[in-house]
C-alpha cells in the first residue's frame, strides 16, 4: 500500500475530500446520462429507421475526444451485427473523404457542434450526398441545424470544476451510442448465437459453438473387457490419464465405466481384491452424451448429476470421454 505525505493544508482538506469529489462526478455523469431518456424522440426513432434500410455502409466520425468516442461506438457496432467503419474528422478533410459513398450514413459525433473542422466537413459531406447524423450536446450548433439526424446528447455541465474538459459529454455521447448500438441489434432480432460467431474466442462464443466432440481424443479412450483384471483396469486407467476407464463386451458394445472413485471405494469395503473382475466393480448405465452436442450441455449434465466425466457416443457407438477438466480448459466453465 502507497503512502503519501501532505504538506498543507489545503492538501489534507483536498485528500479528507477525495471520496467525495468522485462522488460529484458519478453523481453528475449519471443524472446526465439518465436526463437522456428525455431527448429520445422521432429524429433518434428515424435515425435507426435509416441505418437499418441503408444500403452503403455507416461512418462514425468525430475530432479529439470525439473521435475516441467514436472508436469505442464503432467497436460496440461492428461487435452486435451493425457494420460500422471509424473516420477521423481532421484526417477526413486531407484525403480521407474518399472513402464516403453516396448511400452511406455518417455520424458525427461533436459536443458544441461548432468546431472548424466539423464546419470544413458537413459541407463536404452534404455533397457526396450522404445521410448524415448528428450526435451532439448543442442542438442550435451548425452540425445539428445541417443534420439529418439529430441524436441530442445535451448535458448541464462537465463534471470538471472548470466546465471545460470533457467528462460529462463524452459519457453522455458513449452512453447514446450504445442506446443506438442495442436498438439496431434489438430491431435485427440479434441472437446470442449470432454474438458468438462474431466473438469465436470468447466464452459465450465457446459456449455457443464448441461441440463435445472437439474436445475428444479418441486415442486416449481407456477401455477394458468386463472379465479384466483389477491389475489391468488400474494399469488402463493410470495410463490413459483420464481417472477412468470403459468396460465393454466382446462386440464391443458399452458396459459400464470404472471410476478412480470406484476403486477407492472397493478398497473402502474391505473387498477381497484377488478375485475381482472389471464387471464387479463397474458402474452400470453410465451418464453418455453424443459427440455432435454442445460442450455447454456436457456440462449442464455434470453440474445436474455432480459427476467429473461423461462417456461419449458417436451415433451410439463409444467414441471416448470428456472430463470437466476439458471443459474447465476451454473456458466453458
Amino acid at each position: 500500500m502507497h503512502h503519501y505525505k501532505v504538506n498543507s493544508d489545503r492538501e489534507l482538506n483536498l485528500a479528507k475530500n477525495i471520496k467525495n469529489i468522485a462522488r460529484e462526478v458519478l453523481q453528475n455523469e449519471s443524472q446526465a446520462v439518465l436526463k437522456l431518456t428525455e431527448y429520445l424522440d422521432e429524429s433518434f426513432e428515424a435515425c435507426v429507421h435509416a441505418i437499418l434500410a441503408m444500403k452503403g455502409r455507416l461512418v462514425i466520425t468525430g475530432i479529439g475526444k470525439s473521435a475516441i468516442i467514436a472508436n469505442k461506438i464503432v467497436a460496440t457496432l461492428n461487435s452486435t451485427g451493425t457494420p460500422a467503419l471509424f473516420m477521423h474528422a481532421a484526417d477526413a478533410i486531407h484525403g480521407d473523404l474518399g472513402m464516403i459513398q453516396k448511400d452511406d450514413i455518417v455520424i458525427c459525433i461533436s459536443k458544441s457542434g461548432n468546431t472548424p473542422e466539423i464546419k470544413v466537413l458537413v459541407p463536404l459531406l452534404k455533397r457526396r450526398g450522404s445521410q448524415l447524423v448528428a450526435l451532439v450536446s448543442n442542438t442550435q450548433s451548425y452540425l445539428a441545424k445541417q443534420a439529418d439526424f439529430i441524436l441530442n446528447a445535451t448535458i448541464g455541465e462537465e463534471a470538471c470544476p472548470n466546465n471545460l474538459a470533457p467528462t460529462t459529454s463524452t459519457t453522455a455521447h458513449l452512453a447514446l451510442g450504445d442506446a443506438l448500438a442495442v436498438c439496431l441489434l434489438k430491431m435485427k432480432d440479434f441472437t446470442d448465437r449470432d454474438f458468438a460467431e462474431l466473438h469465436p474466442g470468447g466464452a459465450l462464443g465457446k459456449q455457443l459453438y464448441l461441440k463435445v466432440n472437439d474436445l475428444v481424443d479418441a486415442k486416449l479412450l481407456p477401455i477394458v473387457k468386463q472379465d479384466a483384471s483389477l491389475k489391468e483396469v488400474i494399469v488402463e486407467i493410470s495410463g490413459k490419464r483420464l481417472g477412468c476407464t470403459a468396460v465393454v463386451d466382446d462386440q464391443q458394445n458399452l458396459l459400464g465405466i470404472i471410476t478412480d472413485g470406484d476403486l477407492r471405494r472397493m478398497l473402502e469395503k474391505g473387498t477381497s481384491l484377488s478375485d475381482v473382475v472389471a464387471k464387479n466393480i463397474m458402474t452400470k448405465s453410465p451418464k453418455t452424451i453424443e459427440a455432435d452436442e454442445f460442450a455447454v450441455k456436457a456440462l449442464h449434465i455434470m453440474q445436474e448429476k455432480s459427476i467429473t466425466q461423461l462417456v461419449v457416443l458417436q451415433e451410439g457407438k463409444l467414441k471416448g470421454f470428456v472430463h470437466l477438466h476439458d471443459l474447465l480448459k476451454e473456458g466453458i466453465v
